[in-house]
């Protein structure tokens, strides 16, 4: 795909993408696609994905208490448990705000953990990234933010996640639904969105402006970025997911260089 080369015009010192159709066929990819990446926040939906198989295998109940008081795993997995950004402290009752929060997500982490008996990286590893035969994928510390990954790891993540296999669709299909809509929230680098719509652990598009994604994007797309410079987002109306990582830090580069990418790749794949 020749959309795929914008990347070599980003001000970063290395990026690598692809593109994955829903079929897990790979349309295309530019850049070193083996080489590892600090993912920040790309780490959640495949933490998110762990918790998932953990309430498929029984271990855990999404509307089971965890984390602060009156809050469930679906409130942590959507960011509506009320917790802050990146502490420990309770600004909302739950359901009340979406408030983005890695805080949340290293809840989760702890409560999975206590209810399978395993340290959270390595149910990670067992649940996900081993079967999907992501090899070059670890979790280095907490479950919001410290994911390390590859472009080809990540390809066969986002096919996945198009075509589950891991997964009961229907679980995945309510991961990429709306939890608690119209619920106004800030997301992190684009300011305050009403509403700010999400899902068990994926962000989703829907009519938020501005946004990561570009403007040809269906409200349907979802995914996540980091503040490493990484995006995954899927597609469902362009029948395709696609991963971009850096190895510079958002910023006003990444608001710039991201939407216009994103519409060339949907652009191409729609041709």
């Amino acid at each position: 795909m020749q959309s795929l080369a914008m990347i070599e015009n980003w001000p970063v010192p290395t990026a690598a993408a692809a593109v994955v159709r829903a079929d897990g066929t790979v349309a295309g990819s530019h850049g070193p696609t083996d080489r590892r990446f600090p993912l920040a926040s790309v780490t959640k939906p495949l933490a998110a994905y762990a918790v998932l198989v953990a309430y498929e295998e029984g271990a855990v109940e999404l509307d089971e208490p965890a984390g602060p008081e009156g809050a469930t795993v679906r409130h942590l997995l959507a960011h509506t448990s009320g917790l802050a950004f990146d502490e420990h402290r309770i600004q909302a009752a739950p359901g009340a705000r979406r408030i983005y929060s890695n805080a949340g997500f290293e809840v989760l982490g702890d409560h999975i953990a206590k209810a399978t008996d395993i340290p959270f990286a390595d149910y990670l590893h067992q649940a996900v990234l081993e079967p999907l035969g992501m090899a070059s994928t670890t979790l280095e510390g907490s479950p919001a933010k410290d994911g390390v990954s590859t472009v080809g790891d990540l390809v066969r993540f986002a096919a996945e996640v198009q075509a589950p296999r891991l997964l009961d669709p229907r679980t995945v299909l309510e991961a990429i639904t709306v939890v608690h809509p119209g619920l106004s929230g800030i997301l992190p680098g684009y300011g305050s969105q009403k509403p700010n719509d999400w899902g068990l652990g994926f962000e989703i598009r829907d009519g938020k402006s501005p946004h990561w994604t570009g403007a040809s994007s269906s409200p349907r797309t979802f995914g996540h970025f980091g503040q490493s410079g990484t995006f995954l987002w899927v597609d469902p109306d362009a029948g395709a997911a696609c991963v971009a990582l850096a190895d510079r830090a958002f910023g006003p580069w990444a608001i710039e260089a991201w939407p216009p990418f994103t519409d060339a790749v949907l652009t191409e794949l729609r041709g």
